[in-house]
């Protein structure tokens, strides 16, 4: 089934442009971690965090990356990483348009 994953944590920057330019080099090792979809990627500069929605093609996958992630931004010196996965009812989510 497939699983969702949000993450989210606290980031000083660089945000919009610069932060596309700064991560477009992380944006393409992620795009080829087994089972991942898609990924969202998020930014609040006004409150200080950034972090991504992810739609992987099953829990296992999506918990093997959540952990990877989390040694990664670790090592990057981010130790509040807020982490969330679930399951996704797809006949709800086509009614409401997801693409799964």
């Amino acid at each position: 089934m497939a699983t969702l994953l949000q993450i989210d944590f606290p980031f000083e920057g660089p945000w919009g442009d610069a932060m596309t330019e700064a991560l477009s080099g992380l944006a393409a090792d992620i795009a080829s971690e087994e089972g991942l979809l898609w990924k969202i990627w998020t930014e609040n500069p006004a409150e200080h965090r950034a972090g991504g929605i992810y739609l992987f093609t099953d829990a296992e996958n999506a918990a093997r990356y959540a952990e990877k992630h989390r040694e990664r931004l670790k090592g990057f010196g981010i130790a509040e990483i807020a982490g969330r996965s679930f399951a996704v009812n797809p006949v709800l989510s086509a009614v409401t348009r997801a693409t799964l």
